[in-house]
């Protein structure tokens, strides 16, 4: 089992990760779910703007977001393997680590996984969905050697 990602770049001098190690997590994901079959998604990762504007038309918020995920629903009759697309901002993500005092690369896994549940249907509105999804994402990044992405870490004095 393996995941494929079209890694789009639409920002320039930003520290972002490569492709395989957007594969990396995304085969994590679906290791974790139990996803035998190979899977393919795109992650871009974007500035500001493009963030906000997406933002705004899909979700009716005006400012920018660290994810969103935009899951794609094949006609009955294609069987295709394509999960779908992720969003992740760039700024948002170098912003929240810090704000956070977590690694920049610890946050890109957080947001990766989140986004990629999302594409497999798991939702966060309710308590119990929310419970749900944060403990697959506990599971993903502890295989993947990181801690509790929702402790946060003490600010270093």
């Amino acid at each position: 089992m393996s995941a494929i990602v079209d890694l789009q770049l639409a920002i320039e001098n930003s520290e972002t990760p490569d492709r395989e190690f957007c594969e990396q997590v995304v085969s994590e994901v679906l290791e974790t779910l139990k996803i035998t079959e190979s899977k393919e998604c795109t992650i871009r990762i974007v500035d500001e703007q493009e963030s906000a504007d997406l933002n705004a038309q899909y979700r009716n918020k005006d400012n920018p977001t660290n994810v969103l995920s935009f899951p794609f629903e094949a006609p009955l009759e294609m069987d295709i393997e394509l999960l779908g697309d992720i969003v992740i901002c760039a700024p948002v993500v170098a912003s929240e680590a810090k704000q956070q005092n977590k690694s920049e690369t610890m946050h890109w896994t957080h947001l990766i996984t989140h986004g990629c549940l999302h594409l497999l249907g798991f939702d966060h509105q309710s308590e119990t969905e929310a419970e749900e999804m944060e403990n697959l994402e506990r599971t993903v990044l502890s295989n993947l050697g990181y801690t509790d992405p929702y402790q946060l870490i003490d600010p270093v004095a």
